[in-house]
């Protein structure tokens, strides 16, 4: 019996994102977790060291909020619903943000949106812009 071990990888991506484009709204009807209208930044973290990534709010019409932080272990993916950012402070509904998220290490970004307000659901995804 052999032991696995990780396979060394070069760290893809950067270390600095941009989402210029934001907004959850509130509620939606919809009961299930699954369906329930969010934003997300899928962070993915090819490298053998883990990110530390703290995520900037800003806002058309009030100063930002953060930094919020997360952790991605080495050689793995987080889905980061803007929905459960609650620390410092909850992203306000039916209000446009962006944000920038700085790791660490170098990362990649993705941004993904399912509004479910209308019965035909939609679902936007998008790179995030490497700052």
């Amino acid at each position: 019996m052999s032991i696995a071990t990780p396979i060394p990888q070069m760290a893809l991506g950067h270390t600095r994102w941009a989402i210029p484009e934001g907004y959850i709204p509130s509620g939606d009807g919809h009961q299930s977790r699954a369906l329930e209208s969010h934003e997300a930044a899928c962070i993915l973290n090819t490298g053998d060291r883990d990110a530390h990534v703290e995520i900037t709010v800003y806002f058309a019409k009030r100063e930002p909020v953060g930094p919020y932080r997360v952790v991605v272990p080495a050689r793995r993916t987080l889905h980061l619903r803007f929905n459960d950012l609650w620390d410092p402070e909850p992203i306000p509904r039916d209000t446009d943000y962006a944000c920038v998220l700085i790791a660490n290490v170098p990362v990649v970004v993705q941004h993904t949106r399912l509004d479910s307000r209308q019965p035909a659901l939609a679902l936007l995804s998008t790179i995030a812009f490497p700052a």
